[in-house]
C-alpha cells in the first residue's frame, strides 16, 4: 500500500491556498517547516515572521502561498484527512466482510500514526499531533459556516460519510450511524490529547490504546 500512497497526488481545495505549495520549492518548504514550528510552539504562537526567519525567506513570500495562517492550518487538515482517506480506501478495498472492513476502517482512524516517509516534505506523525492538538482551532471559527460552504472540509467529511457506509452494511438498523463515526474521529483524537496530557481521566495509555477502546465500543453498540 506505501508504494500506491507514494504515487498517489493528495488533493486539496484550492480556495484554502493562494498558490498551490505543492508546485513549488519554497512551497513544499513552507509546508514541511510550517509543521515542525507550530508542533514546537503551538499554533498561537506560530506567525509567518518567525516562519520565514526558519526557512530563511521574506514573510511577505509566504502570503504569496496563504491569505493567513488559519487558512494555512486548514490546508494542514485538508491534506491529512485527504491522506487518511487513501489509507482507508487501500486498506479495505478489498475486504469484503462487513465487520472486518469496519474494524479495519475504526482502526485506521484511531491508530497511532507513524511517518511513512511516502511525502519527504510531511512528517505525518508529526502533522497528527498538530491534528490532536489544533482540531478545535480548525473548525470553531466565526468563519466556520462560510468556509463549510466552500468546501473546506468536503474531505474530512468524506472520510466520516465512508465509515457511516460500512456502520449501514454491517447494521442497517442502527439509527445513529452518523453522530457514531464522527463521535469516533474526533473523539480519538480527545483521547490521544488525554492519554498525553491528562492521564488521570481516561483509561487509555500504553498498553490499551485507543483502538481498542473504539473497537470494543463499536462491535458493543452495533451487536
Amino acid at each position: 500500500m506505501s508504494i500506491i500512497l507514494s504515487n498517489l497526488k493528495i488533493q486539496v481545495n484550492e480556495k484554502i491556498y493562494v498558490k498551490n505549495p505543492e508546485t513549488s520549492p519554497l512551497g513544499k518548504k513552507i509546508i514541511e517547516n510550517s509543521i515542525f514550528l507550530i508542533d514546537e510552539m503551538g499554533f498561537d504562537n506560530f506567525t509567518f515572521k518567525k516562519l520565514g526567519e526558519r526557512i530563511g525567506s521574506n514573510e511577505s513570500s509566504i502570503y504569496r502561498y496563504f491569505e493567513n495562517k488559519h487558512k494555512l492550518l486548514v490546508y494542514l487538515s485538508s491534506w491529512y484527512w485527504s491522506w487518511m482517506e487513501y489509507k482507508l480506501l487501500f486498506a479495505t478495498i478489498n475486504i469484503t466482510d462487513p465487520i472486518e472492513k469496519l474494524n479495519k476502517a475504526i482502526t485506521i482512524v484511531t491508530e497511532k500514526v507513524i511517518d511513512d516517509a511516502n511525502y519527504e516534505h510531511i512528517n505525518e506523525a508529526i502533522l497528527n499531533k498538530i491534528i490532536i492538538a489544533e482540531f478545535t482551532k480548525i473548525f470553531q471559527t466565526k468563519e466556520i459556516d462560510q468556509e463549510n460552504k466552500e468546501g473546506f472540509f468536503l474531505i474530512y467529511k468524506k472520510v466520516i460519510n465512508s465509515i457511516v457506509v460500512m456502520i449501514n452494511e454491517v447494521n442497517p438498523d442502527y439509527p445513529y450511524a452518523k453522530s457514531l463515526v464522527s463521535t469516533i474521529v474526533e473523539g480519538n483524537l480527545h483521547q490521544h490529547f488525554l492519554k498525553e496530557h491528562l492521564k488521570t481521566i481516561t483509561d487509555c495509555n500504553e498498553s490499551v490504546t485507543t483502538t481498542k477502546f473504539y473497537l470494543n465500543l463499536i462491535n458493543n453498540v452495533l451487536r
